[in-house]
């Protein structure tokens, strides 16, 4: 057995929230036992079975998720529905699991809390009522014992069809495996579990508070994959269900959700990595997305930071055995991106047709059009793309691409030290080599009369009039002098008729024409553009513009986090605000990236600057 299959064994066991489907869903794993709390409402009679966001579901329950372990040892939610408020809060103790659902105010007409029992993704066992008021799950290995704490009613017109506890909702209510609990006893076990949790976040002192949304967002965003037996973390709950049929690791969404893992949490770092790098094509790529329902997208791949991510992931915990597992994958899409994407020597965004695998209407939707070029960047519908002349023979954007080329440029660089570590020195210097041409193109794309990297229309060579926080991603590759970066950050980041401002980055100009739609990114914030442009900046010397741009990304962060509990797919640039859109998802886990420059300035992260070897 290699070391990611231990170390998946390792993480799919025990209690925890692994069902996809529901915040409200606890989990045994392997037998894949499932307890599922559920709420009758008398009043216009309604069954509420599941619960996420709601933010792309078609329910009117919402979550908030609180404070929470990886490990499901203690976790903590909020659910709303209708008026109203219960607070939903676990714990494991050796093994077993106790559950605690508290109202939050008086309810003055009849409610029934059902915790329904069951085994999910068709695994082994079956269910049944058994002595002393216990439900049991059977398996092969050992039989689980559910009880409550409460006074059950009889209460037969449910959707379920297993075995159930009903009890009427007129206080808090407990449930627990293994043995009968009290009441008072899960209420000091959830309280001694939660004082334990918060150990290792009190340790940070000052970043305690920025590195709260990270761990809870990551947490409650991983669930168990049961088609390839590995645990994960989709991008976020609402997107995985509604959208992609249980799960979707997003190229570049994916590696960030590893390394926003690795401040402490070094498996769930690895599995994630490993997972995405492991989703490569045929054709030698890492697919844009993967997905639940078997469908890869297979025109085109992601913004190029695998290389990246896995670097800073090492720095931090230095096993070779984790490169050794991903980075046959990340070579092979590193080469085909350089020979697929080039074209006069430039890196151009691409979409190709394939034969649809599955049939599903994301494998045809933009595929081989400009629609589909543009996804491979991720900044799906931005104005620098507007008008751009595709080639549909050879599947290109005819325009070079500042972010793209810088992050390819970077990707190798990345994947050229980790090739010197594992003894690869031929491909250490292939990668080397190739970095160094594209960066030699790269700098053909400055424009010296505005001072900024522009791209470049190849059928005329027009450098775009349009430019975003892309055209600062030369500082992370080293394509720009001391002087341009200078220049680019004093007359162009900070200047407040462009990027700087109470709110930043807007991932276009704050005077384009396209800034006040503050449509997705058409002007809006998001956190891996912030966060890539703060890597640039330290690794292009303009540390005291990282600070700031540190600093004002943890307070966009904890804006909407102290008062929502939100981690936002994106902000506003005028307001800070995530929840001025529907289609902003407000539990993203990317939205942590915001907060994981602070620990880079505290020193707790490594910083992108730093010798890999030292």
């Amino acid at each position: 057995m290699n070391q990611y299959d231990i170390l998946q064994q390792k993480l799919a066991r025990g209690w925890n929230t692994w069902n996809t489907r529901s915040f409200l869903s606890h989990v045994l794993l392997p037998e894949g036992f499932a307890l599922n709390l559920a709420v009758k409402d008398y009043w216009k009679p309604a069954y509420l079975k599941e619960a996420l966001m709601g933010i792309k579901g078609p329910t009117e329950a919402k979550c908030r998720p609180g404070w929470r372990s990886y490990d499901g040892s203690y976790t903590d939610l909020r659910l709303y529905w209708r008026d109203l408020v219960l607070r939903v809060q676990s714990a494991t103790v050796d093994d077993e699991l106790v559950l605690l659902v508290t109202p939050e105010h008086d309810l003055t007409r009849h409610v029934v809390l059902v915790l329904e029992t069951g085994i999910l993704w068709n695994r082994a066992g079956y269910v049944e009522h058994g002595d002393h008021g216990a439900i049991v799950g059977r398996f092969n290995e050992r039989s689980v014992r559910v009880f409550t704490a409460n006074t059950t009613v009889d209460e037969v017109y449910i959707q379920t069809q297993t075995p159930y506890f009903a009890v009427a909702l007129t206080g808090p209510v407990g449930f627990s495996t293994g043995v009968a609990r009290s009441s008072a006893e899960i209420t000091q076990l959830i309280a001694d579990a939660e004082l334990r949790s918060r150990v290792s976040l009190a340790t940070l002192g000052t970043l305690a508070e920025v590195a709260a949304p990270i761990q809870t967002c990551i947490a409650w965003n991983t669930v168990y994959d049961p088609t390839k037996e590995r645990v994960i973390t989709p991008v976020s709950r609402d997107w995985s269900t509604w959208d992609f049929g249980g799960y979707v690791l997003f190229g570049w969404d994916t590696f960030f959700a590893a390394l926003l893992a690795s401040v402490n949490n070094r498996d769930l770092a690895y599995a994630n990595a490993i997972a995405m790098a492991g989703e490569r094509a045929a054709e030698g790529f890492i697919p844009n997305w993967a997905g639940g329902t078997g469908c890869k997208m297979l025109d085109r791949s992601m913004p190029q930071v695998g290389g990246l991510v896995v670097r800073e992931i090492y720095r931090r915990y230095r096993e070779s055995w984790f490169l050794e597992a991903v980075f046959p994958d990340l070579l092979a899409s590193n080469r085909w991106y350089a020979a697929r994407r080039s074209c006069d020597g430039f890196i151009c965004l691409g979409s190709n047709y394939f034969t649809p695998v599955v049939g599903t209407w994301e494998e045809t939707n933009g595929v081989g059009e400009l629609l589909g070029a543009k996804f491979e960047f991720g900044l799906d519908n931005s104005p620098m793309y507007d008008d751009v002349p595709f080639n549909a023979a050879n599947g290109l954007m005819l325009q070079a691409d500042v972010g793209q080329m810088s992050l390819h440029i970077a990707d190798s660089e990345a994947l050229a030290e980790i090739a010197v570590i594992l003894g690869r020195l031929e491909e250490a210097a292939e990668l080397r080599s190739r970095a160094m041409a594209f960066r030699l193109r790269l700098r053909e794309l400055w424009d010296n009369v505005t001072g900024i990297f522009r791209n470049k229309e190849l059928s005329t060579g027009r450098l775009s009039a349009r430019i975003s926080p892309t055209s600062f991603y030369p500082l992370l590759c080293d394509g720009a002098t001391p002087e341009q970066a200078a220049r680019m950050v004093s007359e162009h980041l900070l200047n407040p008729d462009e990027f700087w401002g109470e709110w930043v980055l807007p991932t276009i100009s704050r005077d384009d024409p396209a800034f006040p739609d503050q449509n997705y990114w058409r002007g809006k914030i998001w956190a891996p553009v912030n966060f890539l442009t703060y890597l640039a900046l330290r690794r292009g010397g303009q540390r005291d513009a990282a600070r700031q741009l540190a600093e004002k990304s943890q307070a966009l962060l904890l804006h909407e986090w102290r008062e929502h509990g939100h981690v936002h797919e994106n902000y506003s640039a005028d307001t800070g605000l995530g929840c001025d859109r529907p289609d902003s998802d407000s539990f993203y886990q990317w939205g942590g990236l915001l907060g994981l420059m602070a620990h880079i300035e505290a020193g707790v992260m490594a910083a992108p600057e730093d010798d890999l070897c030292e």
